[in-house]
């Protein structure tokens, strides 16, 4: 098996963003984004799904955190594609339900190369930390758009905004550790009638 590994930077006139994802990592993470609560989620995705993450953004939070948090997803979004490659022998579904004290939180991926993204989640307060809640639909929308992946997500329980938000990210992670999982059975082929991903 080959190293599933990716690097993507990303440079505008509102961010500057590098980011490597090792897919088959041990969970260790080293996270720069300059909004606290934002690094705890990456940190969380990369810990409960296994995966290797070095993000290091600056933009321009003295505005606010949208453009750092979208373009975040952005590069993570294409680093998942780029680390994947053709997709061949991968579970290609993911889903997992994560609880979180009063928080539960339901993930399912498909990575079938078709972006789509379903959010069924309120959120009571318009911050945690110094990340505005609204930002985790933006966030969720550009990674299924930049790793061509249907994401669905959906509150089932709970009231504490930062634990929905935390299991969120870590269902997330879950899901896709489970997709991302090689299966031996498809003897190296790709899960589709099609043929491709």
């Amino acid at each position: 098996m080959s190293e599933r590994t990716a690097t993507i930077k990303r440079k505008t006139s509102e961010t500057d963003i590098e980011l490597t994802l090792d897919i088959d990592g041990n969970g260790s993470a080293n996270i720069d984004t300059g909004i606290g609560f934002f690094d705890h989620m990456l940190n969380s995705f990369a810990r409960h799904g296994f995966f290797n993450l070095d993000v290091k953004a600056i933009g321009d939070i003295i505005v606010d955190s949208h453009h750092t948090i979208e373009d975040t997803g952005i590069v993570l979004g294409k680093a998942i594609a780029k680390a994947l490659g053709d997709k061949e022998g991968i579970e290609r579904f993911g889903s997992f339900m994560l609880p979180m004290d009063d928080a539960l939180v339901l993930c399912a991926i498909d990575l079938s190369g078709r972006p789509y993204l379903s959010f069924d989640m309120n959120f009571t307060t318009e911050k945690v930390g110094y990340m505005d809640t609204e930002m985790v639909k933006e966030f969720f929308y550009a990674v299924s758009y930049s790793a061509g992946m249907n994401i669905h997500l959906k509150q089932i329980s709970g009231e504490n905004n930062h634990h929905l938000i935390e299991a969120a990210f870590k269902a997330f992670a879950k899901a896709l550790d489970i997709a991302t999982g090689y299966n031996d059975r498809l003897n190296g082929k790709v899960l589709s009638t099609k043929g491709s991903l």
